[in-house]
């Protein structure tokens, strides 16, 4: 981690640590939103962390941005700043200027009116979306919108577009490519940022529950469950960090791997962790499932699991390579 990169992490998270608490993630299920936090960000530069400075932006570059991502996971910041970011970062990958105002992010398989489960759309004042043939910008301010919710209660809302895109380019399939892979990247990393609070509040009431006279962390069962989720977290981890060191260049389909991966560690993860909690783990005073409803609800969100496992497949069965020595050849043997 650069010296840069540490200086701004550590600002960033305090701002999280005072703006974010229980009641302020709670807030969603009001239909409001962390309204203040976007403004703090706004004001201190860090939602144009990633934008270049000929665009009035800071000119960091996205592994600066998508290290943030995971601290957006970590807090579950009740705030656009992943989908407002991302869409940013997806404009200047196909030579767009940013946009300046909130921004909100859809993916499509094709051109429509009618947009289904688009993030934070009743606060955005415009949509990138992605198709595999065009990006395209869409104003809001005219869009009729029918507010919706995924099972975290953030906002998913239906849009109906009602004017013309004020951008528009056509994509090849490498540029597509890229950009699905910058997209699952940033769900991975937020994801990993929700594992591990998910992760650390789990191990915490461990060791301040007690039943039978001791700790429960002490129970057979109860560190077998802890052990499986450090298991999984560890993995996460490691693949967001290597996410993270090759994020500009993207040469390989280790995203994708990942991507699958993440199912499994989704499932066990949010499944231990209320193992571990019982009944407390699912109720309003506790903040364990604003965790692990962000760990299912980011799972079917944006570039599914489904993506990949066609891309991975056509690229395995168009090698001239046998299947097996592909799946498990390391990198240094295939640069060979």
């Amino acid at each position: 981690m650069s010296e840069m990169k540490e200086m701004l992490l550590e600002v960033v998270e305090k701002m999280l640590k005072d703006k974010v608490e229980k009641e302020d993630v709670d807030v969603l299920e009001q239909g409001q939103w962390g309204e203040d936090l976007w403004r703090l960000l706004e004001e201190n530069g860090m939602i144009n962390i990633a934008v270049p400075e000929d665009q009035d932006g800071a000119g960091g570059d996205k592994e600066d941005l998508f290290a943030v991502y995971q601290l957006i996971g970590k807090y579950a910041a009740p705030i656009p700043f992943v989908e407002h970011t991302l869409a940013n970062v997806l404009l200047n990958e196909v030579g767009e200027v940013a946009q300046q105002t909130l921004t909100t992010l859809h993916i499509a398989s094709n051109v429509e009116a009618t947009l289904p489960f688009v993030p934070w759309a009743r606060h955005a004042e415009q949509v990138v979306v992605v198709t595999p043939e065009k990006l395209i910008v869409y104003p809001l301010a005219d869009a009729r919108v029918k507010e919706t919710t995924n099972i975290a209660s953030e906002p998913r809302d239906t849009v109906e577009v009602t004017t013309a895109p004020t951008v528009e380019v056509a994509l090849d399939n490498a540029t597509y490519k890229q950009l699905m892979k910058l997209i699952t990247a940033a769900t991975l990393i937020k994801t990993s940022g929700a594992i591990d609070k998910a992760f650390d509040l789990t191990v915490r009431f461990s060791k301040e529950r007690e039943q039978f006279g001791r700790p429960i962390h002490r129970f057979q069962l109860v560190q077998q469950h802890l052990a499986l989720m450090a298991g999984e977290q560890a993995i996460m981890n490691v693949a967001a960090e290597n996410i993270l060191a090759t994020l500009e260049a993207l040469e390989t389909n280790d995203i994708g791997y990942a991507r699958l991966r993440l199912e499994d560690a989704n499932r066990v993860i949010a499944a231990s962790a209320h193992q571990v909690h019982a009944a407390i783990g699912v109720t309003d005073e506790h903040s364990l499932n604003q965790y692990t409803r962000r760990i299912w609800s980011w799972r079917d969100e944006l570039v599914k699991a489904d993506y990949w496992k066609k891309e991975l497949v056509q690229e395995v069965l168009a090698s001239t390579t046998d299947i097996w020595t592909a799946l498990t050849a390391s990198k240094q043997t295939q640069n060979v």
